[in-house]
């Protein structure tokens, strides 16, 4: 290894750069301990909500929660089917499996990587309940087309937004764009929490009315309950930190986008790497910025070996899991993920990066490749 380490996120650095405002919102909890949902939670939710253009944000102990809600609000159970990509981590199958249904995956586009459109009419079965678009690497996938076949086959949308905090699809936001979406505040993510954390979005007032109840053992009053249901419910310190990270939010989801042209502009020069598309109908929050290469765990080794922590997102579709082989999904039945599993690269972004930096990930990254700059 030589030269200075850049990290595939830097929390440190984000921390030195907001430290007076998180401090004082932290020991402001502490203060009124205030340390399950309360005012904190609730401001946090209020602004979120209208962040992303919507009526509801009902804070979560973790996305994972947050999207296994989604469906059942939705009606999501035991027999049913989830129409899904199998390009994505496991809490998007997982949240469908603790509901009892059966997550069916259709492939991804080449280009973006997004759940391909236009082959989801054709797993569409009597069984099916509902759709989880993935807005994958901080971009939406092309949401008017697939609303419009929900609609006219009465299946209910749930975006799964855990990584597309502010990202906009043709002029509105993640968060927007179907019946509910998910959120997660895992610490790395463009708004972390402290800890876990996620939220539940939608304009639909039965579905937060009964996400409310849900995530707080189906509760009325203090000891009165609806329904049996689960404890998951917003630590107020994680509200605090949320709502002093949404301040901005915005600004570095711009920092990371120039910080993503940046790549696009120095990686022309790089012969064997091909940055995966950011597609033209919105803006991507550029959670990851993430390129395909051949042998990419060799390369993966080498920009390790060089000081880049770059990262995998993800080597392994859900349909090759091990959790997943019952349901006997044949290999090269989803090409396409297959063989982006085989090629992508997470390169190192974050707001703190620098121009310098930037350019260190690319002559590494060449150099990987064999390649002198």
């Amino acid at each position: 290894m030589t030269g200075a380490r850049i990290p595939l996120v830097d929390l440190k650095a984000q921390y030195q750069s907001i430290r007076g405002e998180i401090d004082e919102a932290m020991a402001r909890v502490v203060a009124n301990t205030s340390f399950i949902l309360g005012a904190e939670v609730e401001a946090f939710e209020r602004a979120f909500a209208e962040l992303c253009g919507a009526s509801r944000c009902i804070g979560v102990g973790n996305g994972t929660d947050a999207l296994t809600l989604a469906l059942q609000a939705v009606g999501v159970g035991a027999g049913d089917e989830v129409i899904t990509t199998p390009f994505t981590f496991i809490a998007t199958a997982e949240a469908i499996g603790a509901l009892g249904a059966r997550p069916v995956f259709v492939d991804v586009r080449r280009d973006t990587l997004q759940l391909d459109v236009g082959k989801v009419e054709a797993a569409i079965t009597a069984r099916t309940r509902a759709i989880v678009p993935v807005h994958l690497y901080g971009q939406a996938v092309d949401m008017d087309p697939l609303c419009e076949l929900a609609r006219a086959r009465n299946l209910a949308v749930v975006e799964d937004a855990a990584q597309a905090h502010g990202a906009l699809y043709r002029g509105r936001r993640a968060g927007s764009l179907g019946r509910v979406a998910a959120f997660s505040f895992y610490p790395g993510k463009n708004l972390g929490a402290y800890g876990d954390a996620g939220a539940v979005v939608t304009s639909d007032p039965a579905v937060a009315a009964w996400v409310a109840k849900a995530r707080d053992h189906g509760r009325m009053s203090k000891y009165e309950h609806e329904f049996e249901a689960r404890n998951s419910r917003m630590d107020g310190l994680q509200g605090a930190v949320l709502a002093v990270k949404l301040r901005h939010l915005l600004g570095w989801n711009e920092r990371r986008q120039a910080l993503a042209a940046a790549y696009d502009r120095a990686l022309v020069a790089v012969t064997g790497v091909e940055p995966v598309t950011r597609a033209d109908y919105g803006v991507s929050a550029c959670h990851i910025y993430a390129v395909r290469v051949a042998q990419r765990d060799k390369v993966l080794a080498a920009l390790r070996a060089s000081g880049v922590e770059a990262g995998v997102h993800y080597p392994v579709p859900l349909h090759r899991q091990p959790a997943y082989a019952a349901l006997g999904v044949e290999p090269g039945a989803l090409p396409v993920a297959e063989a982006a599993a085989h090629e992508v690269l997470s390169l190192p972004l974050y707001p703190e990066m620098s121009p310098l930096d930037v350019e260190t990930v690319v002559s590494a990254l060449g150099n990987a490749l064999g390649m002198e700059r």
